[in-house]
């Protein structure tokens, strides 16, 4: 049935003669996954600290509520936490919980939920180990073989659930939980002493043959201690006090021009002093001359994170991707492939996939076998919806979540049950999305009753706030 003009021109969805509909509010559910949250500097500051001040009453609630006492058993974990020892442990588990954070924050970004990570970087881990078990490379070409063959596993793997999505429409939150039991299926095949494995002797451990000494990867102690102390130290805190300084003005004088130049000034050096007081007092002491082993692979996560943030801020195709997962026909109308980039955005999610169990492999275990650590997907979930997709808040979140399940067997020292830190983890992430998603929409509202008023009366209330 044809359509007439007058039709056309009485349709209530297209107002005639007036300014065109306002584009529809990003879903609460798409705002979440993707870290969409205040924009300004104050709220982004102020939302976290007010939910995890939120989180923390909650948690001596529930403390109390089972019979202990808060205060003794959250002593009890900073007392532990705090160890040399404890410090070791918790580096290394922060390395691993960030690796797959950022794989899960790569799909977050365009709106896609790759809950297929987990088997993705066990995949990738198993396969990658049995190519480095079998060959003997002088360094650094058998490390680089490792990763590599780790990524391109973890890449190709992930590309399954994309293409799925782009061909057939296949929900990857479906396409990615089967994959993830067909990973275990196959990684339970191949690991047999007639396939890719061998038996140790004296134990019922099955696991892929030793990669050489040549292969592995030493530890990062050495390079901590002169990292964090002398010239070093001095190098950090003036990069990062100059980093911060200049990242603050520039925002806020992007955000409010005239005024917003000299505040941003000033909050970036208060910025930069709070952070070299914190570093120079409290974590150079703390990552100097440490006792164990730290993966050797940790400025590898660190690699990871600034490259993340670098393509997703500032490149054109970081920010195809992003407009691609807000809206996909305003993509497609601006000439970007919708379909392309979310088999580009799978794979390179899970490429970072298959790096998260280099660190245990080439840097402690150099082997796979059925004690390697599994369920590092699912907290990289969790970690990255904690982290608001932002590699920083991913490293502040990772360390969280590292404190919390090092210091959980210490509970029982106290009468607290450990599994009270699943609890922790859980009330800290709801707290902070909820309370972020309340803050976004506060402010949402905030700006349409500014342009509202400005409509009425004919002043630009933000010029006049500048002048």
């Amino acid at each position: 049935m044809s359509v007439s003009k007058n039709d056309r021109d009485n349709d209530p969805e297209k107002p005639a003669g007036g300014p065109p509909a306002a584009a529809p509010a990003v879903p609460a559910w798409k705002a979440i996954l993707q870290g969409l949250g205040p924009s300004g500097l104050g709220l982004q500051v102020g939302a976290p600290v007010f939910a995890l001040l939120i989180s923390l009453l909650i948690t001596i609630g529930l403390l109390r509520v089972t019979g202990a006492d808060p205060f003794s058993s959250i002593q009890a974990m900073v007392d532990y936490g705090t160890t040399d020892n404890s410090i070791v442990d918790i580096l290394n588990r922060a390395t691993r919980y960030y690796l797959s954070a950022v794989a899960v924050a790569i799909g977050f970004r365009m709106a896609l939920l790759n809950i297929g990570v987990d088997g993705q970087y066990r995949l990738a881990a198993m396969l990658a180990a049995s190519l480095g078990g079998a060959l003997a490379l002088p360094a650094p070409f058998g490390q680089f073989l490792v990763i590599v063959a780790a990524m391109l596993v973890g890449g190709l793997w992930a590309a399954i659930a994309g293409i799925l999505k782009v061909t057939r429409g296949v929900s990857e939150v479906l396409s990615t939980i089967m994959l993830n039991a067909i990973a275990t299926g196959l990684i339970a095949y191949l690991l047999n002493d007639k396939r890719l494995a061998e038996v140790r002797p004296g134990s019922n451990n099955v696991a892929t043959p030793k990669i050489p000494e040549s292969g592995q990867v030493g530890k990062f102690n050495d390079m901590l201690t002169a990292l964090f102390s002398g010239p070093g130290l001095a190098i950090v805190l003036v990069a990062g006090s100059a980093a911060i300084i200049y990242s603050v003005h520039r925002r806020q004088a992007d955000a409010h021009p005239g005024r917003g130049a000299s505040v941003g000034l000033i909050l970036g050096v208060l910025g930069a002093l709070a952070f070299a007081a914190i570093t120079a007092l409290v974590v150079a002491p703390t990552l100097t001359d440490l006792p164990g082993s730290v993966y050797g692979l940790l400025p590898l996560a660190v690699v990871v994170g600034i490259v993340f943030w670098v393509v997703i801020n500032h490149t054109r195709f970081g920010f195809d991707l992003k407009i691609s997962g807000m809206s996909p026909t305003a993509a497609q109308a601006s000439g970007v492939s919708a379909r392309k980039m979310i088999v580009i955005t799978m794979v390179m999610s899970g490429a970072v996939a298959g790096l998260i169990g280099m660190p245990e492999l080439l840097g402690a275990s150099y082997e796979y076998s059925l004690n390697f650590p599994a369920g590092l997907g699912f907290t990289g979930i969790t970690v990255a919806l904690l982290g608001r997709n932002h590699p920083a808040g991913i490293a502040l979140a990772a360390l969280l979540f590292a404190f919390l399940d090092q210091t959980s067997d210490v509970l029982q020292e106290v009468d607290v049950p450990k599994e009270i830190v699943g609890v922790m983890q859980g009330v800290v992430v709801l707290t902070v999305v909820i309370v972020y998603e309340l803050v976004r929409r506060w402010e949402i509202r905030l700006q349409q009753r500014t342009v509202a008023t400005e409509l009425a009366t004919g002043h630009d209330l933000a010029k006049g706030a500048s002048s």
